[in-house]
């Protein structure tokens, strides 16, 4: 049986009727870089995500750069994040020129250890950037109270993060500015790259507004030194089409999830393979579904392979390991929860359309990896 790590062909196929009549209004209105489809969007995710603003960007690492762009946030400033997400985290804080400083995460959800914070706070410090990583929120009630306490700014990397929340509230809408990444596997994918931003201060909209224009308030008037950062039309319509379906979707991979955590135990594995948990008060939308292998993770991503069932390791080289992040001078040790999840972790098939035979499939392949 194969069954890829993600298949977005059903999916599409579903929606391309709608899909293609999205994009015959764009054309017809020949409206390709924002217009009439994102300014659409924009309204309408600001809705879903409980924002009062949305700012649709290029790319979920534009929405980075941009927030901190938006925020004064540069050279000498120090801005406190995680060690173990995706790359575009901490190099939206290095390309204004700031200065990351790590945080270990905690060992049972994987976002920051907010425990360990006010620890690495210093006058040069501006930001806070936690990760919601793979779809739960991060504790944003104790970095909130952190924030408030030093007056410092919270930048939220919710781009895999779309629709979950903490005590109610929605990802995005909870610190000073929310950045969101439509890259196809995301749980809201386009059909090509594309971010937004959201944000509940008028101030900071309208400067995300110039930002990704050029800093242009006005055409040809330049404000501030922006970047090219525009949701193309044709991404605007395709979201569009999509968002409604997107509570549905959400609601399978958690079912998925949940199915997993049935068969992991009624096959004996939870000494074996721990699975994700989903903290009291968090609503996890599972991006990805990541289980932990101590010591045979690398074994079971190849058996798998095998057995046609695709894998992947979110993320096998921590940032603050990594070669270009050098000069900030950690080495290995420095974040021992972030190192441990790089070399155990292994992501498992969670996309909405996956089957309950090709579910158990994967369960039990893992079981016999174990039982050989």
């Amino acid at each position: 049986m194969k069954v890829p790590l993600l298949d977005l062909k059903e999916q599409n196929e579903a929606l391309r009727p709608e899909v293609e009549a999205a994009l015959g209004r764009v054309l017809d209105a020949n409206a390709f870089i924002l217009g009439d489809e994102v300014a659409a969007f924009e309204k309408e995710l600001a809705e879903y995500c409980d924002a009062a603003y949305t700012i649709g960007c290029a790319s979920g690492s534009d929405a980075l750069v941009l927030a901190m762009m938006a925020l004064d946030i540069g050279p000498g400033d120090e801005v406190i994040t995680t060690p173990y997400s995706f790359f575009a985290t901490v190099s939206a804080i290095t390309r204004v020129g700031a200065t990351p400083v790590f945080v270990d995460i905690d060992a049972v959800d994987m976002n920051l250890d907010v425990s360990l914070i006010e620890a690495k706070i210093t006058e040069r410090t501006k930001a806070i950037e936690p990760v919601h990583l793979f779809g739960q929120c991060a504790d944003m009630t104790a970095l909130q109270n952190i924030a408030a306490k030093h007056g410092l700014r919270l930048v939220e990397d919710a781009a895999q993060a779309i629709g979950s929340e903490e005590n109610g509230r929605r990802a995005g809408s909870i610190g000073d500015i929310g950045c969101f990444s439509f890259y196809p596997s995301k749980n809201l994918g386009g059909m090509g790259d594309g971010g937004i931003l959201t944000t509940n201060d008028e101030q900071i909209a309208s400067r995300l507004k110039a930002l990704r224009v050029h800093g242009a308030e006005k055409r040809y008037h330049h404000r501030w030194i922006g970047l090219n950062s525009r949701l193309d039309g044709f991404q605007g319509a395709i979201l569009r089409v999509k968002l409604p379906h997107l509570d549905g979707w959400t609601a399978h991979r958690r079912d998925n999830a949940e199915r997993y955590r049935q068969l992991f135990s009624e096959r004996q594995l939870s000494e074996l393979v721990t699975v994700p948990t989903e903290l009291e008060g968090r609503k996890h939308i599972y991006n990805q579904f990541v289980i932990r292998v101590r010591n045979r993770r690398d074994e079971l991503k190849a058996f798998l392979a095998e057995k046609g069932i695709g894998t992947d390791i979110y993320y096998p080289i921590p940032l603050h390991l990594q070669e270009c992040f050098a000069y900030l001078g950690y080495k290995k040790g420095d974040m021992p929860e972030s190192e441990k999840a790089a070399a155990d972790t292994l992501a498992l098939p969670i996309y909405p359309e996956l089957s309950a035979d090709k579910l158990e499939y994967v369960v039990d392949s893992i079981a016999e990896f174990f039982a050989r």
